[in-house]
C-alpha cells in the first residue's frame, strides 16, 4: 500500500462520500487535502487562500453534512483494503476529546475532568495485519456526549437495560463492523481490554462466531474445579515464558518484563444477575517473573483455540499490538493532529471536523509504523512510496547516485525522519511522528517543486 500524496490520500478516501451534493464531496477532498499537508494546523492555517478558508469554513458549517457520512466514506476505503489480508487484529478502545472554551461547553457532555472541562467520547477500531505488520485503517468509530444531567447518578446503572448502557458500544462496534467486512468478518480478531469483559458482549461475539481476546477485568466464576479464573490459574504449571516490551503511559515508564505463561480451556458460569448460559472459552495467563502482587498479569480470553505453547504465545502477539489503539488515540489527539485544540462554535462542528481528523490520524500512525515493522530491513519501501517519491527522496538526503536496488522501507523511514530535523540523540532508532511529518510536508513541497518545474522545462521546449 503507498502512503500516497495528501491529494490521491484524501481522494481515495472521501472520493466517493455521499453528503448529498457532489459539491461538498469536492470540498471534504480539499479540506482533508490541506489538513493532511499541514497536519495539527487550523483550517484558516492549512487553507492557502481566502476563497479556500472561506469554503472550508462553509462545508464545516453546513448543518446539513453529517458526520457519519463523512466518516463511512472512509470505512468502506479500510474495507477495500481489508479484503486483501488473510488476518486481521481488530484494536479497540475509548478515549475522550475534552474542551474548555465556553462557546460550545454547553452543548458537549460530562468527562473525567472536573467541573471546567466538556467533552466527546470516541470508541475505535483500528485494523491492523499482523502478518505483514500493516496499520489498515479505521473500519469504526462511536462518537456520543454524556448527559451532564446523569453525573453522579451511577447508582441506577444496575437497573439500565443493557442496549441502553454505555457497556453496549461495544458490541455495536462489533455489529457496525461485521456489516462493512461481511465474509471478511472471519479473518478479523476483536483485541480488547478489560473494559470489554462484560458478559452480554462476550455471549454475543461466541454465538456470532466472532474471534476475540479479551483480557480479564475480575476473577470470574468458572466451572473448573467450582473456582474463580485467578485462583484456577495460579494452579496452571507454566508453559513457558515470553519478554515484552512494555511503552510508556501517563506515569508509567517504559520496561522490559518477563511473562510465564499458562494456558487452559474454561467455561465461564453466568454471572448472579444476569439469565443466558454458560460460556467455553480458551485463557491464557500472563505473570511477570518474581514482581509478586504488584507486577503484570494479563488474564486473556479467547476464542482462539490454545491447546499449546506455541498457540499461547500467539495469543499474547496479538494482545501485545492492543497499544496501537493507544497509539492512534495519541495521533489523533495532542500527538498529531491536535483535534483538542480545535475552536468550533458547535458540537457538530466539531463532530465534522474530529472525524476527517480521525482519519488522518490513521495515516499518521500508518507512517510512524512502517520503520517499526520487523521487516523494515528486508521489505523494498516500494510498498510505502511510490518510485518517483523514494527517488526524490534519494536525491534529498543522499550524496550519491541513485542505486540499482530498491532501498529498504526502514531507509524510506530514517531518510523521511532526518530530513524532518531527528538525529536520533537518544540512539533508540525511533522518530516520534512531528519529525516524520515534517519530513513527509517536506518531501512533497519538493516533489511539488520538481513536477512545477518539469512542466516548466517543457512548456519552454528545452
Amino acid at each position: 500500500m503507498y502512503i500516497s500524496t495528501p491529494q490521491d490520500w484524501a481522494t481515495s478516501l472521501f472520493g466517493q462520500a455521499n453528503l448529498g451534493d457532489p459539491r461538498r464531496t469536492k470540498r471534504l477532498v480539499k479540506v482533508a487535502t490541506n489538513l493532511a499537508l499541514h497536519t495539527g494546523k487550523s483550517l484558516v492555517k492549512s487553507s492557502q487562500q481566502p476563497a479556500e478558508i472561506e469554503g472550508a469554513y462553509r462545508f464545516i458549517r453546513n448543518e446539513s453534512i453529517n458526520a457519519n457520512d463523512i466518516a463511512e466514506a472512509g470505512f468502506q476505503t479500510t474495507t477495500q483494503e481489508a479484503n486483501r489480508h488473510d488476518l486481521l487484529l481488530a484494536l479497540e478502545d475509548t478515549t475522550s476529546l475534552n474542551y474548555t472554551h465556553r462557546a460550545v461547553k454547553e452543548q458537549l457532555g460530562h468527562v473525567n475532568g472536573g467541573n471546567r472541562t466538556r467533552g466527546i467520547y470516541a470508541h475505535s477500531i483500528l485494523l491492523f495485519a499482523p502478518t505483514n505488520h500493516q496499520v489498515v485503517g479505521l473500519i469504526e468509530q462511536i462518537r456520543w456526549t454524556r448527559d451532564i444531567k446523569t453525573r453522579g447518578k451511577g447508582a441506577r446503572h444496575a437497573q439500565t437495560p443493557y442496549k441502553e448502557k454505555e457497556s453496549y458500544k461495544w458490541e455495536q462496534a462489533s455489529i457496525n463492523m461485521a456489516s462493512r467486512l461481511g465474509e471478511t468478518m472471519q479473518q478479523v480478531i476483536s483485541v480488547c481490554d478489560r473494559e470489554a469483559d462484560i458478559y452480554e458482549y462476550l455471549t454475543y461475539k461466541t454465538q456470532e462466531n466472532q474471534r476475540f481476546v479479551v483480557r480479564s477485568m475480575q476473577s470470574r466464576c468458572i466451572e473448573e474445579s467450582d473456582n474463580k479464573l485467578y485462583a484456577f490459574s495460579d494452579q496452571l504449571q507454566p508453559a513457558g515464558n515470553r519478554k515484552i516490551y512494555i511503552p510508556q503511559k501517563g506515569g508509567r515508564k517504559a520496561r522490559e518484563v518477563i511473562l510465564d505463561i499458562r494456558f487452559s480451556t474454561i467455561t465461564l458460569k453466568v454471572p448472579a444477575n444476569k439469565k443466558g448460559k454458560s460460556i467455553p472459552l480458551y485463557y491464557v495467563g500472563c505473570v511477570e517473573q518474581g514482581a509478586g502482587d504488584n507486577g503484570l498479569s494479563w488474564h486473556l480470553m479467547t476464542s482462539e483455540p490454545v491447546t499449546n505453547r506455541e498457540e499461547a504465545l500467539k495469543i499474547v502477539q496479538y494482545y501485545e499490538q492492543r497499544w496501537l489503539i493507544e497509539d492512534y488515540h495519541k495521533a489523533w489527539k495532542s500527538g498529531g493532529t491536535q483535534v483538542e485544540s480545535l475552536r468550533m462554535q458547535s458540537y457538530t462542528n466539531i463532530d465534522r471536523m474530529a472525524t476527517i481528523l480521525a482519519f488522518l490520524a490513521a495515516r499518521i500512525l500508518q507512517l510512524k509504523f512502517m520503520g517499526q515493522n520487523i521487516k523494515a530491513d528486508e521489505e523494498s519501501c516500494e510498498s510505502v512510496l511510490s518510485p518517483i517519491g523514494w527517488k526524490l527522496l534519494w536525491l534529498k538526503r543522499e550524496n550519491k547516485p541513485l542505486p540499482n536496488e530498491v532501498p529498504s522501507i526502514r531507509w524510506a523511514y530514517l531518510a523521511l525522519a532526518k530530513l524532518g530535523g531527528w538525529n536520533d540523540s537518544k540512539r533508540t532508532g525511533r522518530a516520534g511522528w512531528p519529525v516524520l511529518w515534517d519530513g513527509w510536508f517536506k518531501l512533497h513541497r519538493f516533489w511539488d517543486r520538481a513536477y512545477h518545474l518539469a512542466q516548466s522545462l517543457e512548456c519552454l521546449d528545452l
